[in-house]
C-alpha cells in the first residue's frame, strides 16, 4: 500500500470490548460463582453506551457469534458443519451446549439479541466479531479450516440480524498470523493485535496462566514496564487487513487494590497523552463483565479517562473511532493516494 499521505490529526482513540457474556469464560468461570458479574454486565452494557454518548466516543463491541441467536433451536440450527477438537476438551463450547437454556429471557448467560439491538441503536458503536464460538486458535486440536467454518458461521448469524462484520478481536488474544487471509476473504477490514512486549505475546492458555508472566501485567497496569504502546497510522497501514494493537487493557475495580487508581489512571491517561502529542494511535480494550460488579466505581473512572480524553480532543484534536471506521478511513485515503499518483 502505499504510504505517502497527508493525515495530520492529533491523534485516535480506539476502545474495543469484548462481548461475550458468559461464553468467554464458560471453561474458567462457573454460573453461580460468577454470577454478579454476568448479570451485572447486563446492566453495565446500557451504562456504558450512556457514557459513550455522552462523551462522543465511539467503540467496537466485538461480539461472540452464539449471542446474536434468540432461542436454543436457532442456534443449534446454525453450528458450523467444521468444529474445533480441541485437546483439552473443556475448552469446546460445543461440548457442554446442553448447559444452554431456551432463549434471554430464560437464561440471560448465554443470549443477547437485546442488548446487541441496543448496541446498534447508538451512534458510532460497531458490533465486531469475538469469533462465533470463542474460538481459540492457538490450541491444539483446532486448523486454519474450522477457524474459517467458525468465522463464516458467524458472519452469516450476523447478517441474519442486519449487522455487516468488518473488525475482529482474536479470543484470549490468541492472534494467529496464518488465518489474516481467511479474515480477509471473510470481509475483516481489522483486527486486534497485541501489545509488543514479551508479557503481551500470543500463546495458548497454559503458557499464559505462568504466574511471572501474570505478575507483570498486572504490574504494567500500574506502572510503565512496557511502554506506551501507541501506534502510527503508517504502521498500521503496512499489512491487510489492518492490525490495530491492543495498547492497554482497562483493568477493572478493585477494592484491595483500590489505593492504586491514581497510578493505574495515569498510567492509561499518560498514553493517551502522549498519542495525541505524537499523531498515534491508543486502543484501550476490556470486556462488559469487567464491569458487572462495582460498576458504581468502573463508570467514575472511566469518566475520568473520558474527561481527559475531551481535554486532548480540545487541545490536540484527537479523535474517537471505531475499528471500522479507522479502517475505512485508511482504505479512502490510500484509494487518493493512488488515484493522484496515476493522474
Amino acid at each position: 500500500m502505499n504510504t505517502q499521505h497527508t493525515t495530520n490529526r492529533g491523534g485516535v482513540f480506539l476502545i474495543s470490548l469484548d462481548f461475550e457474556i458468559r461464553w468467554g469464560v464458560r471453561d474458567q468461570q462457573m454460573v453461580e460463582s460468577y454470577k454478579p458479574n454476568l448479570l451485572g454486565e447486563r446492566r453495565a452494557v446500557p451504562a456504558m453506551l450512556e457514557l459513550f454518548s455522552e462523551f462522543g466516543v465511539h467503540a467496537t463491541w466485538a461480539t461472540v457469534g452464539f449471542l446474536f441467536h434468540k432461542t436454543r433451536d436457532e442456534l443449534l440450527a446454525a453450528l458450523p458443519p467444521l468444529r474445533p477438537a480441541y485437546t483439552d476438551h473443556n475448552l469446546s463450547p460445543y461440548e457442554h451446549l446442553d448447559e444452554v437454556g431456551t432463549d434471554e429471557y430464560t437464561d440471560p448467560y448465554h443470549y443477547a439479541p437485546s442488548l446487541i439491538k441496543s448496541i446498534a441503536a447508538i451512534e458510532h458503536q460497531e458490533i465486531g466479531t469475538h469469533t462465533y464460538s470463542h474460538y481459540y486458535c492457538l490450541e491444539d486440536g483446532q486448523s486454519v479450516e474450522t477457524f474459517e467454518a467458525d468465522l463464516r458461521a458467524a458472519r452469516r448469524t450476523a447478517e441474519q440480524s442486519g449487522v455487516r462484520l468488518e473488525s475482529l478481536v482474536f479470543p484470549r488474544n490468541q492472534f494467529n498470523l496464518p488465518y489474516i487471509r481467511v479474515c480477509s476473504n471473510l470481509g475483516i477490514k481489522a483486527y486486534r493485535g497485541n501489545e509488543a512486549s514479551w508479557i503481551y505475546r500470543a500463546v495458548d492458555e497454559e503458557t499464559k496462566q505462568s504466574p511471572v508472566r501474570r505478575l507483570l501485567r498486572l504490574a504494567d497496569s500500574y506502572c510503565n514496564l512496557s511502554g506506551h504502546n501507541c501506534h502510527s497510522l503508517e504502521r498500521v497501514r503496512r499489512s491487510f487487513p489492518f492490525d490495530m494493537p491492543s495498547s492497554r487493557f482497562l483493568r477493572p475495580y478493585s477494592k484491595r487494590l483500590s489505593f492504586l487508581d491514581g497510578l493505574r489512571l495515569r498510567r492509561i491517561t499518560s498514553g493517551l497523552t502522549h498519542a495525541a502529542r505524537g499523531n498515534l494511535i491508543y486502543h484501550l480494550w476490556w470486556h462488559p463483565h469487567n464491569f458487572g460488579v462495582s460498576l458504581k466505581e468502573n463508570l467514575a473512572f472511566l469518566r475520568k479517562v473520558f474527561e481527559h480524553f475531551a481535554t486532548l480532543q480540545r487541545e490536540h484534536g484527537m479523535e474517537s473511532l471505531t475499528m471500522g471506521e479507522l479502517a475505512h478511513r485508511l482504505l479512502e485515503e490510500d484509494s487518493v493516494a493512488q488515484t493522484a499518483e496515476g493522474s
